[in-house]
């Protein structure tokens, strides 16, 4: 893992949407895969701006989301398909043919989660993986006693992550308990994965998730076996790190070793 420790959410956001925008420059075609959630918004709000501003284009590329709510229609105002619409997909220059999301509404979604799998596959892969954290450890929709090699499935929701996301309901709007996700193995197939963190209430997980055991206690956990996994913090996610300064003097010293580099 590569830890970097930001100042603020607005560094983070800006740190992780600089590597997808270098991706992007790097390799018109990428197939990215995407994240919802609050921790995310900010970063697409950067990759707007940077594709207004002539800097990057989604014309050629490809994206893939990590989960949906199964029961909601994509037209829903609390799927995830309607989140991505409105906030990254219908602000940028991409072709929404291209833009997949598990699909909520399937008939079969055992069938559903198979074909999500092969379309990953038929694309290439994912080359840049954006990712959030539970409360409670989960990446994607894979809640504790995910396994490592899980696969994009059916999972049902912790009472942790159905409260956490009540916030998002009306108190007489129908809230799923029940998911579709990318699995941990899914995840970890990808070339580079990018976790951003912030908040003092995330700092337990990030703290079992880089200092913890490798367990499915903390899905997040599994990100110690990926061999490009950056996790991108600012100091209140990060308060509860026990080695805080160690990863501070590692990422000094590797930006310092990048910067040699570009100079050879």
């Amino acid at each position: 893992m590569q830890i970097v420790i930001l100042n603020d959410a607005a560094a983070v956001a800006a740190y992780g949407a600089n590597i997808f925008a270098t991706q992007l420059q790097k390799k018109p075609t990428s197939v990215l895969g995407l994240a919802t959630g609050s921790t995310p918004v900010a970063l697409y709000q950067e990759l707007i701006a940077k594709n207004k501003a002539g800097e990057i284009s989604f014309s050629q590329a490809t994206t893939f989301n990590l989960d949906e709510y199964l029961g909601l229609t994509g037209d829903h105002p609390q799927s995830y398909r309607h989140f991505m619409n409105e906030q990254l997909f219908s602000h940028i220059d991409i072709n929404k043919d291209n833009t997949f999301v598990p699909p909520g509404d399937a008939l079969n979604p055992i069938t559903a989660c198979k074909e999500y799998e092969d379309k990953i596959v038929a694309a290439g892969g994912v080359d840049v993986q954006l990712l959030g954290i539970g409360r409670n450890g989960h990446i994607g929709f894979n809640e504790p006693s995910s396994g490592l090699r899980s696969r994009t499935r059916v999972k049902t929701l912790t009472k942790a992550t159905v409260d956490d996301n009540a916030r998002f309901f009306a108190a007489d709007e129908y809230q799923p308990q029940l998911s579709i996700t990318m699995g941990i193995g899914t995840i970890l197939e990808a070339k580079k994965v990018v976790l951003l963190a912030t908040g003092e209430n995330k700092a337990d997980a990030v703290h079992a998730m880089i200092e913890g055991p490798l367990m499915a206690k903390c899905p997040a956990s599994a990100l110690q076996l990926h061999k490009d996994a950056v996790i991108v913090i600012d100091k209140a996610a990060a308060s509860k790190l026990e080695d805080l300064e160690f990863y501070q003097h590692i990422e000094a010293e590797n930006q310092k070793l990048q910067a040699h580099l570009v100079t050879l």
